[in-house]
C-alpha cells in the first residue's frame, strides 16, 4: 500500500507543476539555510582532525580580574596557567598555547603573510596532527628555547617550493628557525589548532608573560574521560579560591574550565548562572523552529488548495468505503514525498553553498562539508516538515462528506 501511495504522490506532484515548484522552492531554501548553519556549527564544535580528542578537552581561555577601581578581561596569562592548571587530578595531559597572531616572513626577498602560535611540548599530545614530514618539537625544546618550528604544507610550498622542508631554516623576527615538522593546513575553524607556524613558547623574546594573570594564552586540559570533567572543574575552582594577587589593585578573579561550546555560549549569552550551554541549545532550537514556521504555514495553505481541487477523487473514494484514516495516511505520505524531494534538492544546493564558502578568502584553509550525520538530520527535518504541514489539510479533507465532496466538483 505504501508503494502505491508513493506512486500516486509522484503523479499528483506532476499534475500541478507550478504549485509543486513553489513548494519545493520553499522547502529546499529552508533546508539549505538550516543545513549550511548546521554544517558550519558541526565543523566548529565537532571533534575533527587535528582536534579529534576535543570531546575530552576542557579549555581555559577567558579570565576576568576585578578590584575596587579596575577590571581586566582577556585571554589567560601564562603565569596563571602554569601555577593553577598543572597537576589537575584526572588530567591525561595539560598544554599551554598562545593565541594565533599574524606575522610577516621575509624569505628569498619575498614577504609572506602568515600566522604563528607559540606552544609547549604537551600541546602535541592534546592535538592530533598528521605529520607529512618530521614530527613535533618536545618540551625539552621549549625549556631550552630551541629555535625550531612546525609549519604547514602550504607555507612549505611558499618558503621552499616543491621540495622537502625538514631541516631547512627560515627567518622569524630576525632569528633563524629550523623546520622539524610539516603538517597539513589547518582550517581557521579549528580554533585551538589553527596556525601556519608553531614555535616553542620560550622562544618569545620578552619574559613579562611568565607571571601574567591576563595575557594571550589558553590552557588545554585533556581528560582521561568526559566523566572526569566535573572533578577537573571543581579542583580548578578550589585552587582559584586560594588565588594570591601580586597587584593590590585586583581582589577577585573569574575563570572556568569549559568545553568549546560552553565558551561560545558564554561569549554570546554571558554568565547565566553557569547554564550557558543549555540556554544556548534552547535558543538555537527556538530559532530553528521559528525559521521553519513561515514555510510550514505557506505549505499548509498550498496543500489545502491542492486537496480541495481533488474533491471529486475524495468523494468517489469515500463513496466506495475509504476510511478517514486511510485518506489521511495517503495525503500525509504524499506530502512527505514532496518534502523529501525538497530535502534532497536542499542537500545538493547545500553542497554548492558550502563549497563556495570553503573557497572564500576571508576564511583561511576553511573546509565545510555535509557529512552523513548532517544529511540524516536534514532528512529528518524534511520528514517532520512533511508530517506537520500535511496533517491539518489531510484532516480537513477527511472530514468532508462524500456528497459534499462530489458537489464541490461541479
Amino acid at each position: 500500500m505504501l508503494r502505491n501511495y508513493v506512486l500516486v504522490a509522484l503523479k499528483v506532484l506532476g499534475r500541478r507543476k507550478f504549485f509543486t515548484f513553489i513548494s519545493l522552492f520553499g522547502i529546499s531554501l529552508t533546508l539549505v539555510v538550516l543545513m549550511v548553519a548546521t554544517a558550519v556549527m558541526d565543523n566548529v564544535f565537532s571533534s575533527r582532525k587535528p582536534e579529534t580528542k576535543f570531546d575530552r578537552v576542557l579549555t581555559l581561555g577567558r579570565v576576568r580580574t576585578e578590584g575596587p577601581r579596575s577590571t581586566r578581561t582577556g585571554y589567560a596569562g601564562y603565569g596563571l596557567l602554569t601555577k593553577y592548571l598543572y597537576g589537575l587530578p584526572g588530567a591525561e595531559a595539560v598544554a599551554i598555547a598562545s593565541d594565533t597572531s599574524g606575522l610577516s616572513i621575509y624569505h628569498g626577498g619575498r614577504k609572506i603573510e602568515s600566522y604563528i602560535r607559540h606552544t609547549d611540548g604537551a600541546y602535541w599530545q592534546v592535538l592530533d596532527f598528521q605529520f607529512l614530514e618530521g614530527g613535533p618539537f618536545s618540551e625539552a625544546d621549549n625549556r631550552n628555547a630551541n629555535r625550531v618550528a612546525v609549519i604547514t604544507d602550504q607555507l612549505r610550498a611558499k618558503l621552499f617550493g616543491t621540495g622537502p622542508a625538514l631541516g631547512k631554516t627560515f627567518a622569524l623576527e630576525a632569528e633563524s628557525y629550523r623546520v622539524v615538522g610539516v603538517v597539513p593546513a589547518v582550517p581557521i575553524t579549528r580554533l585551538a589548532a589553527f596556525s601556519e607556524v608553531w614555535t616553542p613558547i620560550r622562544t618569545l623574546r620578552a619574559r613579562d608573560y611568565e607571571k601574567s594573570i591576563v595575557g594571550s594564552f589558553m590552557g588545554l586540559v585533556l581528560a582521561r574521560d568526559r566523566s572526569d570533567f566535573p572533578r577537573l572543574r571543581n579542583e580548578f575552582k578550589k585552587r582559584l579560591e586560594h588565588f594570591v594577587f601580586d597587584d593590590p589593585a585586583f581582589t577577585t578573579i573569574e575563570a572556568e574550565l569549559e568545553t568549546r561550546f560552553d565558551g561560545f555560549a558564554r561569549l554570546l549569552l554571558g554568565n547565566i548562572q553557569n547554564r550557558q550551554a543549555a540556554a544556548m541549545r534552547i535558543l538555537m532550537i527556538a530559532i530553528a523552529l521559528l525559521f521553519v514556521t513561515l514555510p510550514t504555514i505557506n505549505l499548509v495553505s498550498i496543500n489545502l488548495s491542492r486537496i480541495m481541487e481533488r474533491a471529486p477523487e475524495i468523494g468517489v473514494r469515500k463513496a466506495f468505503g475509504a476510511s478517514s484514516r486511510t485518506l489521511i495516511g495517503q495525503f500525509v505520505v504524499e506530502n512527505i514525498v514532496l518534502t523529501l524531494i525538497g530535502g534532497v534538492l536542499g542537500f545538493l544546493l547545500s553542497l554548492v553553498a558550502l563549497e563556495a564558502l570553503s573557497r572564500a578568502d576571508f576564511l583561511p584553509h576553511a573546509h565545510f562539508d555535509v557529512n552523513f550525520r548532517i544529511f540524516f538530520y536534514g532528512m529528518v527535518i524534511a520528514a517532520l516538515f512533511g508530517v506537520v504541514s500535511g496533517v491539518y489539510p489531510a484532516w480537513r479533507m477527511s472530514r468532508m462528506q462524500a456528497v459534499q465532496a462530489l458537489r464541490g466538483a461541479l
